[in-house]
């Protein structure tokens, strides 16, 4: 079966960094685009960060420079490294998969649509 389990979250002081992972199993990790949402209490599902599976990067303009993704596909692990935090970052975070690819050369990948398979959260809290 298909899993996407997050885990890394935490409560941190403003400033600080958090690392997070998602381990993925049950689908070809190699051909899948993947990418880490978020969802604020009160607030919409947004897209962060997007990686392709060519290694192509997009990054929301609220974490660019703060935020790097990558992953390990010998481990079918995902990171999202997160450092520089703000409050406004506290969040669930979501780690998703969408295993046709094509979601950034298609332009779409801040859409949760083009995502086929996601994990269940883990809570950043900033404060």
């Amino acid at each position: 079966q298909v899993q996407l389990v997050e885990s890394g979250g935490g409560l941190v002081q403003p400033g600080g960094s958090l690392r997070l992972s998602c381990a993925a199993s049950g689908f070809t990790f190699d051909d899948s685009d993947m990418g880490w949402f978020r969802q604020a209490a009160g607030k919409e599902r947004e897209g962060v960060v997007c990686i392709a599976s060519n290694g192509n990067t997009a990054y929301a303009d609220s974490v660019k420079g703060r935020f790097t993704i990558s992953k390990d596909a010998a481990k079918r692990t995902l990171y999202l490294q997160m450092d520089s935090l703000k409050p406004e970052d506290t969040a669930m975070y979501f780690c998703a998969a969408a295993p046709l690819g094509g979601v950034i050369s298609g332009g779409s990948w801040l859409s949760a649509d083009e995502y086929d398979y996601w994990g269940q959260g883990t809570q950043v809290t900033v404060s």
